[in-house]
């Protein structure tokens, strides 16, 4: 099988998706196979929310919300985390180690009778985001920097699915399949489904381990020892780094003040003498990287740092605002979309009297805003490549999305009253099946020019500065997690209608941060800008994680 891939110092063709007598394609799929599984345990929660609620007596939308929050909250840690175990072990051995880790906890959520269980499972569980970065590698080590674009685009585009996937099929197995064909009572269907997903992310993990190797023939395996902070170029640009690490830690913070706030039988989850305890440990971890990159960049600092390893750090911050307002966007979206299509669309009926937006319909409606994940991230990278400006590539995709989530902000109206949580009533801006229509070529709208700018951010990322660009996507890459817990917080404390206009301002700022930030970047067009001999090596810096 291995003498079907070309080796090391060969010209290869371009890769053919579909011819599987090369290894390299095969492990391409086997790849995108496992970060698709990873998105849909992930992304398990949203589309049985209210299927969750309807079959329990002391589960509350309040309750629902936190879980949301927590199933995003580890996710920035443990991409750095996996970023450097994969630098000592390896992508095939972690990938195998994750997958079969965190079915355990999705095993145990699916069964918890206390929130308690509940918050500590998805806690762990939101670890298996982290999944994304050791496919990056593995890709890249099977493919030439010439191929890496579209076969990155293919295995982002691809994996990402995974969570459409679970919104379209979940309602389906919880409710047809063990509900109605094998007889399970309601509170025990959905229980069934997502422990079903959660063992076969385990089986998968272990066919893994068999089904692919690290590298081709001729090519070897490096391992590093150790991960040191992002080197600087300039005194304020440390200035400026410290500055913008401080959301990383401080979004741990912020979902811990979320958990305090929930009281169950009367008592908090997080009382005050754990929350500040939480506060004080987050706030050592921030001192002690701001030692460590003290300790790492002055010295480089101080001994001049060469024009050809200088680099623009305002990029970083742009780049950093763009993946915060659209994968942020999107990971709180996915999670709340299903749940809002059911509640707002509940009014509209059959000629029986049923509702025609059922939880199976919301599931599936509301994955119509991955679903185009499979074409609008690659699309987004290959018009960055493709168009004259990456920088205006970048304003267009991103001014698309303050436009898409502000008419997905139309798609429902306030109404007198509130709910449970004293939100505003939604009801749909116009009634029938024809404003559902609309409503869903909305959601797309949105989606298209969300995921686009996914793929447009990556497509700069390495051109910011090419010996360290798996920092820099690091750091992009955390900040989207980032995003998605700030979104989601701020989702528990408003209606749905105000949450689109929010992340609309929010999508608006970053444009404003990318027009007056952004570098174009230098040699963004030219063939060899990413050949690995040119790039050489940044000076005692090993890539923590790379990220979508």
């Amino acid at each position: 099988m291995a003498d079907q891939t070309p080796s090391a110092g060969v010209t290869e063709p371009p890769p053919r998706l579909l011819d599987f007598h090369q290894e390299r394609i095969r492990v391409l799929h086997f790849t995108w196979i496992a970060f698709f599984m990873t998105f849909y345990v992930w992304f398990n929660l949203a589309p049985l929310s209210s299927t969750m609620r309807d079959n329990s007596d002391w589960l509350t939308k309040e309750h629902v919300k936190v879980l949301l929050i927590a199933n995003v909250a580890l996710t920035i840690p443990a991409r750095i985390v996996v970023g450097a175990l994969i630098d000592r072990f390896g992508a095939r051995v972690v990938f195998t180690w994750l997958m079969i880790t965190m079915s355990i906890p999705a095993i145990v959520f699916a069964f918890s009778d206390t929130f308690t269980q509940m918050l500590i499972s998805r806690l762990a569980l939101s670890s298996v985001g982290a999944g994304f970065v050791i496919g990056i590698k593995m890709v890249a080590q099977w493919f030439p920097p010439k191929y890496i674009g579209r076969t990155e685009g293919f295995y982002a585009g691809w994996g990402n699915f995974g969570s459409a996937w679970a919104a379209m099929t979940l309602p389906w197995i919880a409710i047809t399949f063990f509900g109605d064909w094998l007889g399970v009572s309601g509170d025990m269907a959905w229980r069934w489904a997502m422990a079903l997903n959660g063992l076969v992310l385990g089986i998968y993990g272990v066919m893994y381990y068999f089904l692919v190797r690290d590298v081709p023939d001729g090519r070897k395996l490096t391992k590093t020892k150790k991960a040191e902070p992002m080197l600087v170029s300039s005194y304020w640009d440390l200035a400026q780094y410290l500055f913008w690490s401080i959301p990383l830690v401080g979004a741990l913070g912020l979902l811990a003040w979320r958990i305090s706030n929930v009281e169950v039988n009367g008592d908090v989850v997080l009382n005050d003498t754990g929350l500040y305890l939480i506060y004080g440990v987050l706030t050592l971890v921030y001192i002690g990287h701001v030692v460590r990159t003290l300790q790492v960049n002055l010295p480089y600092l101080r001994a001049g740092v060469p024009d050809d390893e200088k680099y623009h750090f305002g990029s970083v911050v742009a780049l950093n605002s763009t993946y915060f307002a659209n994968f942020g966007a999107e990971l709180a979206v996915v999670s709340m979309l299903p749940e809002f299509y059911e509640n707002v669309f509940a009014p509209l009926v059959d000629d029986r009297g049923q509702p025609i937006v059922t939880a199976t319909v919301a599931g599936f409606v509301a994955a119509s805003f991955a679903f185009v994940n499979l074409v609008a991230r690659p699309l987004g990278g290959f018009l960055s490549d493709k168009l004259a400006s990456r920088k205006r590539t970048m304003l267009i995709y991103i001014f698309g999305i303050v436009i898409g989530f502000a008419l997905m902000g139309l798609i429902a109206k306030w109404t007198p009253g509130v709910d449970e949580d004293g939100l505003k009533n939604l009801a749909p801006m116009f009634g029938g099946v024809s404003w559902l229509v609309i409503a869903v070529m909305m959601t797309v709208f949105a989606s298209m020019f969300v995921q686009g700018a996914e793929g447009a951010t990556f497509a700069i990322i390495p051109m910011v500065n090419k010996r360290m660009t798996g920092q820099v996507a690091g750091m992009a890459g955390a900040y989207g997690n980032v995003g998605a817990v700030v979104y989601l917080v701020i989702f528990s404390l408003v209606d749905a209608k105000t949450f689109f206009f929010i992340l609309s301002g929010g999508a608006l700022v970053s444009f404003v941060l990318t027009l007056v930030l952004l570098d174009e970047p230098e040699g963004a067009f030219s063939q060899d800008f990413d050949d690995d001999e040119a790039a050489g090596e940044a000076p005692s810096v090993e890539t923590p994680s790379a990220v979508e």
